[in-house]
């Protein structure tokens, strides 16, 4: 794929990018000139396109990146220099209580696993303290050979943040989780390759052709049904015990069997040709 070919559809914001590029959303941080460090605008942004390609028939994945040398270096110094103490715990932030979402994964970061879409993140560049929070939350991660990874809270007075503490060692183990966030310090991309933190690591300039590469496989080849409830189940098991688990495979196994990209599913394969799963 060629990541350069025009977008299908683009929507305006002001400090990220929306494209859709056949059945891809490309949603990009688009501050470049302050390493896409987070802002509030920035922030209720993200959210709204994340929501919005969640929503969008069209899409069947999503892969998120930063404009220019950085992925997204935290939050903003200079937001972060006069944030006051209660914003953390805002109503503003907060969301009603939709009993179709677990409530864990509706918080003010927490909400990438509650999208139904698989999230690519694709980081070019830096990766530090809410940029590496948001980037743990997304559901496959590929890092350039340039990216550089910094949990960053220790250095600024502050603990670990928005439920990393919850994810990193989930991702990469406890000894290094404990190790990352209490030194800060900053890992190259073939050390969080090492430790888990990031599936694969690529030629800086073949970052974007790889993840919409993968996100185009996804959208062409698998079942967004199968991909959906995948999802689901995954970010679910943290909660339950295994004969939970198989209880709710065994369910949704029933559902399957009787849906009809089952039987896309069995009829491509017998013919040997390309699938047209509907997500049905």
């Amino acid at each position: 794929m060629n990541y350069h070919t025009i977008a299908e559809t683009t929507m305006s914001y002001n400090q990220i990018g929306y494209e859709l590029r056949d059945r891809i959303a490309v949603i990009t941080f688009n501050r470049p000139d302050r390493m896409n460090a987070l802002t509030k605008v920035m922030e209720a942004e993200l959210r709204q396109a994340m929501d919005q390609a969640g929503a969008d028939s069209k899409v069947r994945a999503i892969v998120f990146t930063g404009a220019g040398r950085a992925f997204c270096a935290g939050m903003d110094m200079d937001e972060l220099e006069v944030l006051p103490p209660d914003d953390i715990r805002a109503e503003k932030w907060m969301r009603p209580f939709d009993m179709n979402r677990r409530a864990d994964y509706q918080t003010r970061y927490s909400y990438f696993p509650a999208i139904h879409k698989p999230i690519i993140a694709a980081i070019n560049g830096a990766a530090a303290g809410l940029g590496m929070v948001l980037a743990l939350y997304s559901d496959i991660r590929f890092a350039s050979d340039k990216a550089v990874f910094s949990t960053a809270f220790a250095k600024r007075g502050l603990i670990a943040e928005h439920g990393i503490a919850w994810i990193l060692p989930r991702v990469v183990g406890h000894a290094n989780a404990l190790d990352l966030l209490m030194s800060s310090r900053k890992i190259d991309a073939q050390e969080a390759l090492g430790m888990g933190l990031v599936n694969r690591v690529v030629s800086h300039d073949q970052l974007m052709d790889t993840a919409l590469g993968y996100a185009q496989e996804l959208a062409e080849i698998v079942s967004p049904r199968s991909i959906q409830v995948i999802k689901r189940q995954l970010w679910d098991v943290p909660y339950q015990s295994l004969a939970d688990a198989v209880m709710v495979a065994n369910n949704e196994m029933w559902h399957s069997i009787q849906s009809k990209d089952f039987k896309e599913g069995v009829r491509h394969f017998i013919e040997k040709r390309k699938p047209n799963f509907t997500g049905d």
